[in-house]
């Protein structure tokens, strides 16, 4: 499933330095929004929710998993990634992020499956190492793909 998501048109890489949390999740969520699995009312939800509950979407060292609850405009299960070759702060300085990840689900079980890939996946520190290391979207893919098999 996690390859399924995880692909050409939802993985993305940037160079960009001058990027805010609030924009890195915009960006990350933009294939999303294109392809019809989340609205503009879903993303910025995720955001309202990281201004009002704090940085609580940060899942490990350098990781952020935005989502929001499925009636916020969730249409499918998806699963996005922006890879910034630069940290940026999530909330404060306490938390830098490189890794953004952005979930949508549609209820509460029928992602639970992309989770567990998800949390197998990033849970291996040499994988992690690897991912913050990737040059290229392609380079991200193959990482993702050769340990989802």
């Amino acid at each position: 499933m996690l390859n399924d998501l995880l692909n050409q048109e939802t993985v993305q890489l940037t160079d960009a330095t001058d990027l805010s949390w609030e924009a890195a999740i915009r960006l990350a969520a933009k294939p999303l929004v294109a392809n019809g699995s989340v609205t503009e009312q879903y993303v910025n939800s995720m955001i309202d929710v990281v201004n009002n509950q704090g940085p609580y979407i940060n899942i490990g060292d350098h990781i952020a998993l935005a989502h929001t609850r499925p009636e916020n405009g969730s249409n499918r299960i998806s699963l996005a990634l922006l890879k910034t070759n630069h940290d940026i702060a999530l909330v404060n300085q306490d938390h830098p992020i490189t890794l953004w990840f952005v979930l949508s689900a549609v209820d509460s079980e029928s992602h639970l499956e992309v989770i567990k890939q998800l949390m197998t996946l990033l849970t291996n520190e040499a994988t992690v190492k690897q991912l913050m290391a990737a040059s290229s979207a392609e380079d991200l893919l193959t990482i993702i793909h050769s340990r989802n098999e």
